[in-house]
């Protein structure tokens, strides 16, 4: 098992500070510093250096980090080994997603593995996609269904395996009555004139809105601002604007929206990808995890 300190390390590389990686790992700040000086004393270098009221990883640190990387992905890999001369399907396999996956492709998946595997205990949490790296390297999840960003693994990163589960199209949403409900799909370009609903805070979303736009060649006129798709949903019902929500997105049956299909060039759609520890795929929990979320989203027409 590889030292839980050089795990300690590893957190706190990804979290950057020592309160953060202590409240990913669920210890105090002065734990982890005690691992940290422990850790340095027995390799015989210093790992951190004081950069104000923060630290900084030495280069020694990353050497040891690029180890400890090898050693984390070997030991995925024999736990693997190990739970493969079992015949049982007991185990535990624990998801993290993004809301609009949790409930349109995990909670599917886990109600199959309930029904094919029912010794093996399934947990399910709403998680952001930017906390993929420290859910995984913390322990406290097997596999991370998110939309990739600027802030989530990179597809190169060492430490986790990644692999496209569906891509997802945006709708556009309009009111009830609007003369574009009447189609059975739309072209982006028909929305130049319309007010839109924004969604800055959700920036993966209001760049692929921008950028979406911009392809059918003109800028969207926000009008006013919403994240959450109860609340885009109630401004289009109500004739703010409209808005693009992705296709997996619940929204609330009693709003007269309607949403409507894009073709052509510039139509917007979505990644969501699942990514584990690397190693820890061939585990026969975290296996049947991911073939059941494939299955799910086999199912799917997109």
């Amino acid at each position: 098992m590889i030292d839980h300190r050089l795990q300690t390390l590893r957190v706190l590389r990804e979290c950057e500070t020592v309160t953060a990686a202590a409240e990913a790992l669920h210890l105090t700040p002065s734990t982890v510093s005690q691992q940290l000086r422990q850790l340095a004393r027995d390799l015989g270098v210093e790992l951190l250096e004081p950069q104000g009221r923060r630290v900084r990883l030495t280069a020694a640190a990353h050497t040891v980090l690029r180890h400890a990387d090898v050693l984390s992905a070997q030991w995925e890999r024999a736990r693997a080994d190990l739970d493969g001369h079992r015949t049982g399907t007991s185990g535990q396999v624990r998801f993290s997603s993004v809301s609009s996956a949790l409930a349109a492709l995990v909670a599917p998946a886990a109600a199959r593995l309930r029904e094919d595997h029912p010794g093996l205990a399934v947990h399910m949490s709403e998680k952001d996609s930017d906390d993929t790296a420290q859910l995984l390297l913390g322990g406290h999840c097997d596999i991370a269904v998110v939309i990739p960003s600027a802030r989530t693994p990179a597809s190169d990163d060492a430490r986790f395996a990644q692999w496209p589960v569906l891509d997802e199209p945006q709708d556009l949403l309009v009111p009830a009555g609007h003369p574009l409900a009447e189609g059975e799909t739309a072209l982006l370009s028909d929305a130049a004139a319309e007010p839109w609903i924004g969604s800055p805070d959700r920036s993966d979303q209001h760049r692929l809105m921008l950028a979406s736009c911009a392809a059918a060649g003109y800028v969207p006129r926000i009008a006013h601002d919403a994240n959450e798709w109860f609340a885009v949903s109630a401004l289009v019902a109500r004739g703010f604007g409209v808005g693009l929500v992705p296709r997996l997105a619940p929204l609330p049956p009693r709003d007269q929206v309607v949403r409507v299909p894009l073709r052509g060039t510039a139509v917007p759609s979505r990644r969501i990808i699942a990514c584990v520890r690397r190693g820890s795929d061939r585990q026969p929990p975290i296996a049947r995890g991911l073939e059941a979320l494939r299955e799910v989203a086999a199912g799917r027409d997109g």
